[in-house]
């Protein structure tokens, strides 16, 4: 692969973090109770840490690292703003709308890595694995509290 392609991939995986930033700063400013401040800092920093690795290999690759968000992202965030003052900062809510945040990066990570793999090095393809294993992980606890106060409400 071309090193615009894979920059442009690794600009597009950049993206999906920043709005994954923005949305997680978001929804610490929702909620209300401390855990899920911390929770909601706990899996922004997941990010913080896969865009600068990315942003790295953008670097070395000679590309300029994308700097914003999708209008998809900030209008996530709107609508995530727009339901929690509706639903009242509910945590099952919140965390739904997380989840569905969760969805979306995890499906970016799964088509740059299955579109992307074989024009990518080693090096790139153990940094991919890597950032979508910490999603799949941040992913898998809001779903399970969400699914916890779920079943708490049955």
């Amino acid at each position: 692969m071309e090193s615009e392609k894979i920059i442009s991939a690794f600009n597009s995986l950049i993206v999906i973090n920043n709005d994954r930033i923005e949305g997680y700063k978001t929804a610490e400013a929702e909620a209300q109770e401390t855990d899920l401040k911390m929770l909601f800092s706990d899996l922004m920093e997941t990010s913080v840490q896969n865009r600068k690795e990315l942003v790295a290999e953008v670097k070395r690759l000679g590309g300029t690292p994308d700097e914003g968000t999708r209008v998809t992202g900030k209008f996530f965030r709107v609508w995530m703003d727009a339901k929690a003052a509706l639903t009242g900062n509910d945590r099952e809510a919140i965390l739904d709308s997380c989840e569905y945040g969760e969805d979306v990066i995890l499906e970016t990570y799964k088509k740059v890595l299955i579109q992307d793999h074989q024009d990518t090095n080693y090096k790139e393809q153990d940094m991919l694995n890597k950032h979508y294993a910490l999603l799949k992980v941040d992913h898998d606890k809001v779903k399970q509290l969400r699914d916890a106060i779920a079943s708490e409400k049955n």
